[in-house]
């Protein structure tokens, strides 16, 4: 939870938690990604107005963000440069498909199956995950989240609180640039 509660600004990633069977869903297919027991389940993106895009079994939504107690968010802040492209960006994945079945993709990349044309699957297969949707939305608005080197699409939302926890280092002096 926050210390104190963050007013998100266009473009930002809010990550939180899910409960019941849909979130202990999530960290079970993270755990087997390789991104531990982490209880971040669920991320989306800041479009400004008090709205948010996320990815949602029926399709991504455009929702109020005070659908989430705004003490159970973390926010990765996106540069102010990014800003207006990452939200236009996000605005545009109203209505793409969900599938639970790339955390299964994402799980056999990491475990090093081999599998013909999984990179192409998890790339376009047209639908996404809430952290691919969220990534993809940075990385077309110009906001590069990763540098090492991953697959397009291949991004849990423990990956994103990985990122979470080196912005509050770098932000409280604990670590340098």
């Amino acid at each position: 939870m926050n210390d104190s509660v963050y007013v998100p600004n266009p473009g930002d990633i809010g990550l939180t938690r899910i409960s019941g069977y849909a979130g202990l869903g999530i960290r079970v297919g993270q755990w087997l990604n390789g991104d531990g027991f982490a209880d971040y389940e669920h991320a989306f993106t800041y479009v400004g107005s008090g709205q948010i895009i996320e990815a949602e079994p029926g399709g991504a939504l455009l929702s109020d963000l005070t659908r989430y107690a705004a003490d159970s968010v973390i926010w990765l802040k996106c540069p102010a440069q990014y800003r207006t492209a990452v939200a236009s960006t996000a605005r545009t994945y109203r209505g793409v498909p969900y599938s639970f079945l790339d955390y299964d993709a994402l799980a056999t990349h990491r475990l090093h199956i081999p599998v013909p044309g999984l990179e192409g699957y998890i790339k376009s297969s047209g639908h996404r995950i809430c952290s691919q949707m969220a990534d993809g939305a940075a990385m077309a608005g110009g906001w590069h989240l990763f540098d090492d080197d991953r697959w397009e699409g291949y991004v849990t939302p423990g990956d994103l609180r990985v990122l979470y926890v080196a912005q509050e280092m770098r932000a409280r002096g604990l670590v340098q640039e």
